[in-house]
């Protein structure tokens, strides 16, 4: 009986979309383009490692649906610009970035203290309108890493000072994923499969490396299952220490 045929061709092309990438792997056995593509998705869009903001302070806020004196935005639209900023930690641990700007202005995410332990992605990132030109406005924002979605409820192991709003926080670098399988010929037989994907990121991991950590993932649960039950445990912590998530 003949092997499964394996992939002989699988590559990355370009799309005109910024931080999108288009993976392209073909031939596969019939039924495994759908299997392969829709594992790969769902690891992507739920177990990646990311970062983004989950507390913020505001000098003269107390809570989320304050108006903010000389400040176009109230404290809601600014927790949801936000929510929109993309980085890079460095750092296993919260982070505290600052910002503290004097007169009219359009505040943006370059408007950031640099901190060694962050790196900004999208700089260009409209946070807040100043519109006086005696006000101040000052302001605190925690971000780190973490996996998936986080609600505010959930980390009650934060610890905030009077003034700080806990932020949802989506850490995922990805932004889309699909997927689509098509006919192709190998000889005679044409009804292997092509899997194409389209993943789009948010800018701090390229397409290429999210797949591969995706795949890595995978291959950590299959390995426990070529083991014995006795071996299992011990495998389990060894691929953990072995591969541990990387972000490019």
């Amino acid at each position: 009986m003949e092997n499964i045929l394996l992939p002989s061709s699988i590559r990355f092309e370009e799309s005109e979309r910024p931080n999108e990438g288009i993976l392209v792997v073909e031939p596969c056995f019939h039924g495994y383009g759908t299997t392969l593509g829709n594992a790969l998705r769902r690891v992507l869009l739920s177990s990646l490692p990311g970062a983004a903001v989950t507390a913020v302070k505001i000098q003269g806020v107390s809570h989320e649906f304050q108006a903010i004196e000389n400040v176009k935005e109230d404290a809601l639209e600014i927790i949801l610009n936000l929510k929109s900023l993309r980085m890079k930690v460095f750092s296993d641990e919260p982070v505290i970035l600052k910002i503290s700007s004097t007169g009219i202005k359009k505040v943006t995410a370059a408007d950031i203290e640099p901190n060694a332990d962050v790196e900004i992605v999208n700089p260009e990132l409209l946070i807040a309108n100043v519109t006086s030109d005696s006000a101040t406005f000052e302001m605190e924002i925690t971000v780190r890493k973490g996996r998936g979605y986080s609600a505010t409820e959930e980390r009650t192991n934060e610890v905030h000072d009077l003034g700080t709003i806990g932020i949802d926080a989506l850490f995922s670098p990805i932004r889309n994923v699909g997927y689509r399988v098509e006919d192709t010929r190998v000889g005679e037989i044409t009804n292997y499969d092509k899997l194409i994907m389209t993943i789009e990121t948010d800018g701090t991991v390229t397409p290429e490396a999210a797949v591969n950590e995706s795949a890595k993932i995978l291959i950590d649960y299959f390995k426990l299952m070529l083991q014995s039950p006795a071996d299992t445990a011990e495998l389990g912590n060894e691929v953990s220490e072995e591969i541990q998530p990387t972000v490019e």
